[in-house]
C-alpha cells in the first residue's frame, strides 16, 4: 500500500476524530486519509464484481462499496470477499433484512440511512448485529433525499428537551419540517438525529457523510457538523458527473474540505469506470501533500516558445509513469524559461529545446539528449531512482 506522508506544515491541523476499523483499514484518529470507490457491476454477478474490484486494487483503492439491492446481492458478498484483498462495504437502502444478510455474509462495513430503514425495532436489529461483529456503520445523508420531517417518534423524556432514545434537542430541530431552513442545516439535523439513534443503542462505530452536488452546500454542511461530533467523516461531492467536469467539481469540494482539515475518507463520484475515481482521489491527496502515491508529473503549459510538441511529450511520459510505484517528482519542461530553475524541486526532468533537451536532477544539468531519445533517457533516470 502507498506510504503515509506527514501532513504539510502549511496546512491547518486535521480535525481530531475517533478511530474506527473497517476490515483492517484504520479510519480517523490521525490515520491517513483513505481512498475508496464503489463498484458499478451487478453485485450478484460475482465474477464481474471481483474482476472490477481487482482493477480497483491495482490502482490502490483501499475500501470498496457494493450495492445490495436484493438478497442475492447480499449473499454474493461471501464469495466476493474470498477473492479480494480490500475491505468491502455493503450499501443498504430501505430493507433492513438486506443489512442483516450482508453482515451474515461478512461485510466489513455498512452504508445506510437509518431514516429510510423504517421502524426503530428494525434499525435496532441491524445495529445490534453490527455491534456483535464489530462492523462500522456509515450514516449517509444526501441533500437530494432529505426527510421532509425530522420530528422524533418519541416524546422528549427529560428537562432539556432531548429524548434519550431518538430525538435531537428541540432548539436544533426548530419545527422539523420547516423548509425555510438552509439545506446544510437540514443535512446536519438529519445526521445528528440518526447518530443519536445509533448512540441510544450503545453503538459508536460510526462514520458520517453529508453530500450534495453543490460544492458550497457540501462544504457548509461538513463545516457545520465537524465540531459537533467526533466521528470520522467520509467526504465527497455526490453525482459529480463525467470525468472532465466531475473531477474538477470533486477536486474543488474535497480539496477545500481537506485543506480545512476535514475528512477521513474520500470518494470521487464520477460517471465513469471506478478506477478513474481512485486515480482522481489519489491525485487530490497528493496535491495537498497528504499522501504519497507514485509519481508526480510536473509539466509546463505549452506556448509559442516551445520548440517541441510538449503536449505529446508530456502524454508519453505520463503513460510511462503509470508503471512506477515509488513517490517521485518528474518534470517535463518545454523551453529554457520553464527549465531546470522552474522545476528545481523535481527529482529528475527534461527541458526541451529544438531537436534536443537538457536532462537534469534536482535542478542540476546532467546531460543533453536528442529529441528522439528524450522519453527513453528520462525514464532511464527515473528507474535508477
Amino acid at each position: 500500500m502507498p506510504e503515509h506522508k506527514r501532513q504539510n506544515a502549511l496546512l491547518p491541523p486535521r480535525r481530531k476524530s475517533k478511530q474506527i476499523l473497517i476490515g483492517g483499514v484504520k479510519v480517523g484518529g490521525g490515520a491517513p486519509v483513505v481512498v475508496q470507490s464503489m463498484t458499478s457491476t451487478l453485485t450478484q454477478d460475482i465474477t464481474a464484481t471481483v474482476r472490477q474490484i481487482k482493477e480497483l486494487e491495482e490502482v490502490d483503492c483501499e475500501l470498496v462499496r457494493v450495492a445490495v439491492p436484493d438478497i442475492e446481492a447480499a449473499r454474493a458478498i461471501k464469495d466476493i470477499k474470498k477473492q479480494i484483498s480490500i475491505p468491502l462495504i455493503a450499501d443498504i437502502h430501505f430493507d433492513y433484512r438486506l443489512a442483516l444478510a450482508a453482515l451474515e455474509s461478512g461485510a466489513d462495513g455498512l452504508r445506510l440511512n437509518p431514516g429510510n430503514i423504517g421502524e426503530p425495532e428494525r434499525i435496532k436489529k441491524v445495529v445490534l448485529a453490527a455491534k456483535e461483529r464489530g462492523v462500522p456503520i456509515r450514516i449517509g445523508v444526501n441533500a437530494g433525499s432529505l426527510p421532509s420531517r425530522m420530528d422524533s417518534p418519541v416524546k422528549p423524556e427529560n428537562d432539556k428537551g432531548v429524548d434519550s432514545r431518538w430525538s435531537l434537542p428541540r432548539t436544533s430541530i426548530r419545527g422539523g419540517n420547516d423548509r425555510r431552513r438552509s439545506i446544510p442545516d437540514r443535512m446536519v439535523d438529519a445526521a445528528l438525529a440518526q447518530i443519536r439513534l445509533l448512540e441510544s443503542l450503545d453503538f459508536d462505530l460510526i462514520k458520517v457523510s453529508l453530500k450534495a452536488f453543490d460544492v458550497p452546500t457540501t462544504v457548509a454542511a461538513y463545516r457545520a457538523i465537524a465540531d459537533k461530533i467526533t466521528y470520522p467523516l467520509h467526504i465527497g461531492i455526490t453525482e459529480a458527473g463525467p470525468p472532465r467536469t466531475g473531477v474538477i467539481r470533486s477536486s474543488v469540494g474535497i480539496g477545500t474540505l481537506l485543506y480545512l482539515g476535514i475528512g477521513d475518507t474520500i470518494r470521487v463520484s464520477l460517471t465513469a469506470h471506478p478506477r478513474e475515481e481512485v486515480i482522481a482521489g489519489w491525485e487530490i491527496l497528493k496535491s495537498l501533500d497528504l499522501r504519497q502515491h507514485g509519481p508526480v508529473l510536473v509539466s509546463c503549459p505549452t506556448c509559442g516558445r516551445a520548440e517541441v510538441d510538449i503536449v505529446k511529450l508530456a502524454q508519453e511520459v505520463e503513460a510511462e509513469l503509470t508503471r512506477i510505484k515509488k513517490p517521485i517528482r518528474v518534470a517535463v519542461m518545454g523551453c529554457a524559461v520553464n527549465g531546470p530553475g522552474e522545476a528545481k524541486d523535481a527529482d529528475v526532468g527534461i527541458a526541451a529545446g529544438k531537436g534536443r533537451a537538457i536532462l537534469f536532477k534536482k535542478g542540476r544539468k546532467i546531460g543533453v539528449v536528442e529529441e528522439k531519445d528524450i522519453v527513453r533517457a528520462l525514464m532511464r533516470e527515473v528507474e535508477r531512482l
